[in-house]
C-alpha cells in the first residue's frame, strides 16, 4: 500500500510539480487546464441532473421544469450545466485557434498525434453537446434534432439505415430521446479517456512556445510548480468569476427562448437554429441547395482539421517572423465569426448571399492561402546568396 501511495505521489510530482515547462508561454496556455476544469464540472452537474431527469417524450420537458422549480438547488445545477457547455466550447475554440496560430502540430510525429487527439476530443464534444441539446425536449431541441439527424439520410446506400438507427424508428421519437440520453451520459467518460491520451502526448513532447523553436529562449525551462501552478490558479479564478456571473445574472444569454416551449411535431418554428457553437456548420449546410453536396461540404469542413497539418507544413513557427501568416490568421478567425453570425440569421437575402461568399472564402483560405503562405515562409528561410 505504501509503495502504491509513493508511486502515486511520484506520478503527481512528475506531472504537476517538477514537470519541465517553457518559461516563454503565457496565459494563452491555460485554456487546456481550463477545459479540464469545465469537463469536470460538466460531468459532476450532469450526474446530478441524471438523478432527476426522465428520458420520456411525455415527461422529459416537465422533468426539466421540475428540476428548475422543485428540486433544491436544481436551477443552479441546470444553469451551470447548460452554460458550462457554452463556456467549454468557447475555451475549446480558443485552444484550437491558439494551436493553429503557433502551429503546434508541426515539428514531430508526437505533436501531430497530439493534434489529432485534440480533433477527436472536439468531434466527441460536438456529438455530446448536440445530444444534450435534445434532452430538454423543447421546440428548438426537437426540430434541431430532426434537421441534423435527417442529413445522414442523404448518404448513398447506408444513409437511411444510419438515420433509422439514430431515430429508433421512422422519425425523431421517444426511442431517439432514449438513445441520445444514453450516449450523452457515456460520451463524457470516453472524452476523459482521450484527454488522458492527449495529456500523455503533451507531456511526452512538451508545450509549443509562441516564439517557436528558433529562439534560444525556447529551451529555457522551469518546474511547473509554483509559477505555472499559480498562473493556472489565477486563470481559474478569472474564469469562474465570469462563469458564475453569467450563471447568476444572465443564465439564458446563450440559449433560445423557443426551448422553453414543449416540443410539438405539428408546429414548426419560424426560424430553426442550433446552439451558437454549431452555427458555423449549420451555415454551411443551409447555404448549399443540394442536400448531399451540403453534407459533403459539412464533412469537408471537419476533415480540414485532419489535413491541415499537411497544408500548413512549414517549420517556421515564430509568429513574429510569420508576418503574412499572422495577418491571414486574424482574417481567417474573423471570417469564421461572420459565418457563425450569418448562420443564426434568417435564410433570406442579403444574409444568404453573404453567407455563401464567406463560406467560399473559408475554403479558399484553407486550400489556397495556407499552402501559398507556407511557400512564402519557406522562401524567407533560405539564406541570402
Amino acid at each position: 500500500m505504501r509503495r502504491k501511495t509513493a508511486a502515486l505521489l511520484e506520478f503527481i510530482s512528475n506531472h504537476l510539480g517538477t514537470y519541465p515547462t517553457l518559461t516563454s508561454i503565457n496565459y494563452g496556455w491555460s485554456f487546456g487546464s481550463l477545459l479540464g476544469l469545465c469537463l469536470f464540472m460538466q460531468i459532476v452537474t450532469g450526474l446530478v441532473l441524471s438523478m432527476f431527469y426522465i428520458p420520456s417524450v411525455e415527461l422529459a420537458f416537465y422533468s426539466v421544469e421540475r428540476i428548475m422549480r422543485d428540486v433544491s438547488g436544481g436551477w443552479l445545477i441546470r444553469y451551470m450545466h447548460s452554460n458550462g457547455a457554452s463556456f467549454f466550447f468557447i475555451l475549446l475554440y480558443l485552444h484550437m485557434f491558439k494551436a493553429i496560430m503557433i502551429k503546434s502540430y508541426v515539428g514531430s510525429t508526437v505533436k501531430l498525434w497530439l493534434w489529432y487527439s485534440g480533433v477527436v476530443i472536439f468531434v466527441l464534444s460536438m456529438a455530446t453537446a448536440f445530444m444534450g441539446y435534445v434532452l430538454p425536449w423543447g421546440q428548438m431541441s426537437f426540430w434541431a434534432a430532426t434537421v441534423i439527424t435527417n442529413i445522414f439520410s442523404v448518404i448513398p446506400y447506408v444513409g437511411e439505415s444510419i438515420a433509422y438507427s439514430m431515430w429508433g424508428g421512422y422519425s425523431v421519437s421517444g426511442n431517439t430521446l432514449n438513445r441520445f440520453y444514453t450516449l450523452h451520459f457515456l460520451l463524457p467518460f470516453i472524452i476523459c479517456l482521450v484527454v488522458v491520451v492527449h495529456l500523455a502526448l503533451l507531456h511526452a513532447e512538451g508545450s509549443t512556445s509562441w516564439i517557436g523553436n528558433l529562439s534560444p529562449r525556447d529551451q529555457d525551462l522551469t518546474n511547473f510548480y509554483p509559477y505555472f501552478f499559480l498562473k493556472d490558479l489565477f486563470s481559474y479564478l478569472v474564469f469562474l468569476t465570469i462563469y458564475f456571473f453569467v450563471v447568476f445574472f444572465y443564465p439564458n444569454l446563450m440559449s433560445h427562448p423557443d426551448n422553453y416551449i414543449k416540443a410539438n411535431p405539428l408546429v414548426t418554428p419560424t426560424h430553426i437554429v442550433p446552439e451558437w457553437y454549431f452555427l458555423f456548420f449549420y451555415a454551411i449546410l443551409r447555404s448549399i441547395p443540394n442536400k448531399l453536396l451540403g453534407v459533403c461540404y459539412l464533412a469537408l469542413s471537419i476533415l480540414i482539421l485532419v489535413i491541415l497539418p499537411f497544408l500548413d507544413y512549414c517549420f517556421l513557427q515564430c509568429i513574429t517572423m510569420r508576418y503574412y501568416f499572422y495577418i491571414w490568421f486574424w482574417f481567417f478567425v474573423s471570417n469564421l465569426m461572420v459565418i457563425s453570425w450569418l448562420g443564426g440569421q434568417v435564410a433570406e437575402e442579403p444574409y444568404y448571399l453573404f453567407c455563401k461568399l464567406s463560406i467560399l472564402n473559408f475554403f479558399i483560405d484553407i486550400f489556397i492561402m495556407v499552402p501559398f503562405l507556407n511557400k512564402i515562409d519557406l522562401e524567407s528561410m533560405k539564406p541570402d546568396v
